[in-house]
């Protein structure tokens, strides 16, 4: 709006041609958008930044979505941090958050956005189902767009509303967790009662040449946990791997447990037995001589 009265235009004008049949179109406050047909994304995201200000940027799922994520929900509302001292409020899709911790933006695709860990929590903070945040958390990490500790210190940092979800759902990552399979696997693994397993770490024979790097891992016992989706191991190269694998672990003589991801919802009081008969056989054997590194 105010470019165009810059130019010479009356504000009068302006509002005319954007009644309903105008050849203008009112986005936001002060922002005008120059045809009549309902905005694009990209128009509603660069709306939003013109509505927020000098230092605004897009946080939540609209960052989330050009860090290139994909577990996500469908974005709605263009979500804006901008600096505190700044008196500019919500209105239509722009949701405005005044913040005294403004991050270094970071530029992809031409527009500022939040940082990973930031943007992820900004968003779960507004969701209330447990699965949809922990797989956006769960894919933030998986995907190297931050770490488990990145996302519990901006936690920890932040506003501690909404938290709650988000702190749960983080449990499993700072174990080491890098999927929601694995999550779901950490929450069964804990109501075995079995010692603590790593997770995710690389496993070495007597030689030091690589085994694998098990979903989860008892050093004690050298027992192996893997969650193997069928649609994956199943497949092409995949198939001929997962019983490469398997192989060097019978070599090595690892007790291994494989479990469908299905499973661990669907019926985890039978994945418990079997963890438990598992770790049993394991520690009915000699500890073959094989190494962890974390």
């Amino acid at each position: 709006m105010s470019e165009l009265e810059e130019i010479g235009m009356p504000r009068s004008s302006v509002y005319r041609r954007c009644l309903p049949g105008g050849p203008w179109r009112r986005l936001l406050p002060g922002v005008i958008l120059l045809h009549p047909a309902e905005p694009t994304a990209e128009q509603r995201l660069r709306a939003g930044l013109l509505r927020g200000g000098p230092g605004a940027m897009i946080t939540g799922l609209w960052a989330l979505k050009r860090h290139g994520l994909h577990q996500l929900p469908e974005p709605g509302d263009v979500h804006l941090l901008i600096p505190h001292e700044r008196e500019v409020t919500s209105a239509g899709f722009a949701l405005v958050e005044r913040t005294t911790r403004l991050p270094a933006a970071w530029t992809k695709e031409g527009l500022p956005v939040a940082p990973a860990a930031r943007a992820v929590l900004d968003g779960a903070r507004r969701i209330r189902d447990f699965d949809v945040v922990q797989a956006m958390l769960a894919e933030a990490v998986q995907r190297r767009r931050c770490t488990a500790e990145q996302l519990d210190r901006e936690l920890r940092r932040g506003s501690q509303r909404g938290s709650a979800i988000p702190r749960r759902a983080l449990q499993a990552l700072l174990k080491g967790a890098e999927s929601v399979a694995e999550a779901d696997a950490w929450e069964v693994w804990k109501l075995s009662g079995l010692s603590a397993a790593d997770w995710n770490v690389p496993v070495f024979d007597r030689h030091g040449s690589f085994i694998a790097k098990p979903d989860a891992w008892c050093e004690d016992v050298a027992f192996a946990w893997e969650i193997d989706s069928r649609a994956y191991h199943e497949s092409g190269d995949f198939y001929a791997a997962t019983l490469a694998r398997n192989a060097r672990y019978s070599a090595a003589g690892v007790v291994c447990l494989q479990t469908l991801p299905s499973r661990l919802r669907t019926e985890p009081d039978k994945v418990i037995i079997e963890l438990r008969d598992a770790y049993a056989t394991a520690c009915a054997r000699p500890r073959p001589p094989v190494t962890c590194r974390p």
